[in-house]
């Protein structure tokens, strides 16, 4: 089966959990025998096409420049389209076009029509979701792409039953057409050895301080402006504490002044992006790793913190909750509340019988969540696609 995978994103891009899907995807499909090809945006010092562990990578300059945000993504996915084009002139048509969020629907629903070949299309989340809510011109249009894209794929994949049931409702969808496929891990990727002591100290961690771990974009929705409020709570009791946010966004600069406001500059670290290798060994030096989410459909950086072992505290909010067993292999703190997040956070301070018994739990229901196993459930799910394709 050869396969036409759409993503804006994918590593060394790395700007949220799709590009990590994509590629781990893309792989486990290879290794059933897949032929895929991926289209993707270009990046600094990366070749516009190489094959890397049998997947072809097709990475995208996009030759005009944009006024503006939606303009560079209608841009880009023309790009796209002309690659789709030289994918099919070289290596011939695709059996599938699979497209990940309104970022690449449009290519991937001229696609479909051009080539006749079914649409598949996972959805990461919604607009309406990030937003909490449409409030602007932009969000409608966003919205109104997503209900297109969900209109023309045959079948829709989403990672969270949380997920499926807001597709459903919002798009007013039949519920046979949408699929909970969960995302996955490779604990092997993980399971590395680090000199913490050296990684610490270049983040300024003592050895004695614990060190609190957050990883994702830096934007409302990710509710890390929650978890400064619950670490200024947590170092009254804990001064030895330490929280290290790993990543960036719009709102990085609101949330080191608000650090700043709350007497937390000596309490917490911004490290800005940092790459997957580096991640790893941040993950694997850390004491506790917390997801304050306050709308997450997956959160596939939960599982990383438990595949590399940490104990782990998330927001009891969308796919958190089907991740993580509250006092099971994790807690869960009650969604946008400082005082139960803080409260979460200083039982696993204080209680390290708790913390072991959930670190070891955690590295065993990672385990579960293996990217072979989803790609057999993807296929199955192609299959359906095929079956069910009409074109107009």
């Amino acid at each position: 089966m050869r396969i036409l995978m759409l993503s804006w994103e994918y590593p060394p891009r790395i700007v949220g959990g799709i590009s990590r899907h994509v590629y781990f995807l893309s792989r486990a499909l290879t290794l059933e025998g897949c032929e895929v090809h991926v289209v993707t945006l270009d990046f600094p010092g990366k070749p516009i096409y190489e094959v890397e562990d049998g997947v072809h990578i097709h990475r995208i300059h996009v030759e005009i420049g944009a006024s503006n945000f939606y303009m560079w993504v209608a841009l880009f996915n023309h790009f796209f389209e002309k690659r789709i084009g030289y994918i099919v002139y070289n290596f011939g048509r695709p059996d599938i076009v699979h497209s990940h969020d309104w970022l690449t629907a449009l290519s991937g629903i001229s696609a479909k029509h051009m080539l006749r070949v079914p649409l598949v299309a996972t959805f990461h989340s919604t607009e309406r979701g990030r937003s909490q809510g449409l409030t602007t011109p932009e969000s409608y249009m966003i919205d109104s792409i997503e209900w297109w894209l969900s209109y023309e794929a045959s079948i829709i994949l989403t990672v969270s039953s949380h997920m499926r049931d807001e597709l459903i409702h919002w798009f007013r969808l039949p519920e046979d057409k949408v699929y909970v496929i969960y995302n996955g891990v490779d604990p092997s990727v993980f399971d590395i050895k680090v000199d913490r002591d050296s990684i610490r100290g270049r983040l300024g961690v003592k050895p004695w301080e614990k060190l609190i771990v957050s990883v994702g974009r830096m934007s409302y929705q990710k509710g890390f402006h929650i978890l400064l409020q619950a670490m200024s709570i947590v170092i009254r009791k804990h001064p030895e504490a330490k929280l290290i946010l790993v990543g960036d966004g719009y709102m990085r600069g609101e949330l080191e002044r608000q650090a700043s406001d709350l007497g937390l500059s000596e309490y917490v670290i911004f490290t800005g992006f940092v790459d997957d290798d580096n991640l790893k060994a941040i993950l694997r030096s850390a004491d506790i790793m917390v997801v304050s989410s306050l709308y997450e459909p997956f959160g596939i950086v939960a599982l990383e913190g438990m595949a590399s072992g940490l104990p782990i505290v998330v927001s009891a909010t969308g796919g958190l909750k089907e991740i993580v067993e509250h006092e099971v292999d994790g807690l869960w703190a009650y969604p946008g509340d400082p005082n139960s997040l803080a409260s979460c956070i200083e039982r696993l301070l204080e209680d390290q019988d708790l913390a072991s018994k959930l670190r070891w739990n955690a590295i065993v229901k990672a385990k579960r969540f293996d990217w072979r196993n989803i790609a057999k459930k993807v296929l199955e799910a192609y299959g359906e696609a095929g079956r069910r394709a009409r074109f107009q």
